[in-house]
């Protein structure tokens, strides 16, 4: 994995920067690079168990939920946008790249990661993180920036959507979206120890992980979490171009 230098990424819902790319995040934290994260929700309509986790505080719960996953992880810099889950379709779109765009402005990112138009599971508060965030790089991204899209490979496809289906995690054709290893970017095979600190992070989310972990097992959930890939989307010219 190339050096990504300053990270920026920008997610849905918590959790989503977690699976995506609690490696490259930890990773570059060990290496002393500016990580900042952006959560455009809190979840609040992501119980799976109205008894246990009750939609009326569900947005309070993970809040604290990501909060304690970046605090495992070593993130220190988090933002969230407010909107509310599974409204951003519907927001101002100019408002909502504004917002994206001030990050980027104060941070210059060197590297910002997010969802591709897919929105990996064809969730509308993917797609609209992503077409925020796109707009906002091409606007606003510092010379020689890239622009990272979340992506998988055959081989994790092969192996794991036949497992995912009964989650229903991915809700349309075309998802996840699947890169060969030649044409990734971002291919990270985690270590044993990043790995452990990614799927602690990932048990931070009591709330949404005890069904996929009971099914899947411990074992299992170990090879679902090693890899995080990412494709090349966009790259702003260098000053020197």
């Amino acid at each position: 994995m190339e050096a990504l230098g300053t990270i920026l990424g920008v997610w849905a819902h918590p959790d989503d920067e977690t699976y995506l790319s609690a490696g490259v995040m930890a990773r570059a934290v060990r290496s002393r690079l500016p990580v900042v994260c952006v959560t455009a929700t809190r979840g609040e309509e992501g119980s799976f168990d109205e008894v246990r986790w009750p939609t009326a505080t569900m947005g309070r719960v993970r809040e604290v939920e990501l909060l304690r996953s970046l605090e495992i992880l070593g993130v220190q810099e988090h933002h969230w946008l407010d909107y509310y889950d599974g409204t951003c379709a519907e927001v101002d779109h100019s408002d909502a790249v504004a917002r994206i765009e001030a990050f980027i402005d104060r941070i210059r990112p060197d590297s910002v990661l997010t969802f591709g138009p897919d929105g990996m599971t064809d969730h509308p508060d993917h797609k609209a993180a992503c077409a925020w965030t796109t707009d906002a790089f091409e606007r606003s991204a510092p010379p020689g920036a890239r622009l990272y899209y979340a992506t998988t490979t055959p081989e994790w496809a092969r192996e794991w959507l036949p497992r995912m289906e009964p989650f229903n995690v991915f809700m349309g054709p075309g998802v996840p979206p699947i890169t060969p290893h030649d044409e990734l970017a971002i291919d990270l095979e985690l270590s044993d120890e990043l790995l452990d600190l990614k799927l602690d992070a990932i048990r931070a989310h009591e709330s949404q992980i005890e069904g996929m972990m009971a099914v899947i097992g411990a074992e299992g959930f170990r090879r679902f979490m090693r890899g995080e890939y990412f494709r090349l989307a966009a790259e702003r010219p260098s000053v020197d171009a």
